[in-house]
């Protein structure tokens, strides 16, 4: 439905069965990305995803207002890093999580 994001993330909006196991998903999105990266030459030196990802379920009259702020990364993170974000996500969701599972920042 709607895909977009900055140097140190993606936003991938989608609907999927409940058949699937999203962790297949994300192994099948990172491993043709990957390829697709390197194959174009798209960065210097190899490219490749670090591990993990973060998954977040929104009900049907969400999904315009998703949409608007995946399409809208580059003003949303002038205000706020994704790290701070991600963990604020965390934070609202009450889910309790180890540091060293979150992702790092590019510089590092």
């Amino acid at each position: 439905m709607s895909i977009g994001g900055m140097p140190d993330h993606v936003h991938i909006l989608f609907g999927f069965r409940p058949t699937q196991a999203l962790s297949n998903l994300i192994q099948e999105v990172k491993r043709d990305s990957s390829e697709w990266v390197n194959k174009e030459k798209l960065v210097m030196g190899r490219f490749s995803w670090q591990e993990g990802y973060g998954a977040f379920s929104y009900s049907k009259s969400h999904i315009s207002l998703v949409v608007e702020y995946i399409e809208n990364q580059k003003q949303h993170h002038t205000k706020k890093t994704f790290l701070d974000e991600y963990k604020k996500i965390l934070k609202d969701f009450n889910l309790e999580y180890d540091e060293k599972y979150i992702f790092k920042s590019v510089e590092e």
